[in-house]
């Protein structure tokens, strides 16, 4: 396998070109820029490759004329996908790694725990993320999925905020050989966030902080993939304001949980109660974090069929309702 250098190196490119980006095509871009070291791959997707981004420039589909290909087009069949690819990480030589909406990951849920109870090396790749996917309706937005996932034992589950942290996510999968990850990616466009090497090396622990705050450290602000960029402008109407608030980026909580208790204090603070955790799924699992007199700005119901700006405005994910809910927990 080659990493660390070549990842690594386009890492940084991501970094230093700081797009805006729907994860999932910087999912896409990720796998252009690593596949073609990468001759162990074995790809695919559940009848949607057209919108998970998983085929590659080096992709070519496997059919029963020619088998010589590296991608497999599986139909709408998510549960059989997975258990194929849990069957190639068990035969060996081959990274397998399928994708379907983050919704229908309720199909194949069997076969993920038998992943992660196996330890096998299988990468699970989930689009259209949130609430944020938009007019197909609560049918189709996932809001209890990503914490299904994070409770499942050993699976990591990275929910990346911009095109650097969706590297990273694909590097740590690629890398991990004892168990298996979940790359859950946006539909919509994120914003990049700039970050310092130091920055880098924290994304790899699964969390870090992204955004210092100035003076005294009042508030922590915790969130998650399209909800980052969220977290960030409230933070810096806060700081206008006067209040110190750090915001911490937390792509993959199982990882984080798994660092050394010092660099967890480090990043959270024990002596600082008032947290805000911030993402567009279910909220109960973010009090781990948050403490019961924290807050959390989430989902608590099913969606609604609109368009993504207009469901985040109903459903209370804005700013303003961001920086209220510091507010309220600094004033508890």
């Amino acid at each position: 396998m080659i990493f660390p250098q070549q990842v690594d190196a386009y890492i940084d490119e991501c970094v230093v070109a700081g797009a805006d980006i729907a994860s999932r095509k910087a999912s896409q871009q990720a796998l252009n820029a690593l596949g073609p070291y990468l001759p162990e791959l074995l790809g695919g997707s559940a009848d949607l490759a057209g919108s998970n981004l998983t085929l590659w420039s080096g992709a070519s589909g496997i059919s029963a004329e020619d088998a010589s290909g590296n991608y497999v087009y599986y139909g709408v069949r998510e549960f059989a996908m997975a258990a194929i690819m849990n069957g190639v990480a068990l035969h060996g030589g081959f990274i397998p790694y399928g994708a379907t909406f983050l919704i229908f990951m309720e199909y194949a849920r069997n076969a993920i725990r038998m992943s992660a109870l196996m330890g096998k090396r299988v990468i699970y790749v989930f689009t259209h993320d949130s609430i944020g996917l938009g007019e197909d309706g609560p049918t189709h937005q996932p809001v209890e999925q990503l914490t299904a996932l994070r409770a499942t034992p050993n699976l990591h589950t990275w929910r990346p905020c911009d095109a650097a942290e969706s590297a990273i996510a694909w590097k740590q999968s690629l890398m991990r050989e004892s168990g298996p990850s979940a790359l859950v990616f946006s539909r919509q466009t994120l914003p990049a966030q700039v970050k310092t090497a130091e920055q880098v090396a924290g994304a790899h622990r699964g969390g870090y902080t992204l955004v210092a705050e100035q003076g005294p450290l009042d508030a922590v602000l915790i969130a998650t993939g399209s909800e980052v960029g969220l977290a960030v402008t409230a933070a810096e109407q806060l700081t206008a304001a006067g209040r110190g608030v750090r915001v911490v980026s937390m792509p993959c909580t199982a990882l984080f949980d798994a660092q050394e208790a010092g660099y967890r204090e480090m990043v959270l603070p024990s002596e600082v109660l008032a947290r805000v955790a911030v993402e567009a799924g279910h909220t109960d699992a973010w009090y781990k974090y948050v403490g019961l007199d924290g807050r959390v700005v989430g989902m608590s119901t099913y969606g609604e069929s609109a368009p993504a700006p207009a469901l985040y405005q109903h459903f209370g994910l804005t700013v303003d309702n961001v920086v209220a809910a510091v507010e309220e927990v600094i004033l508890d």
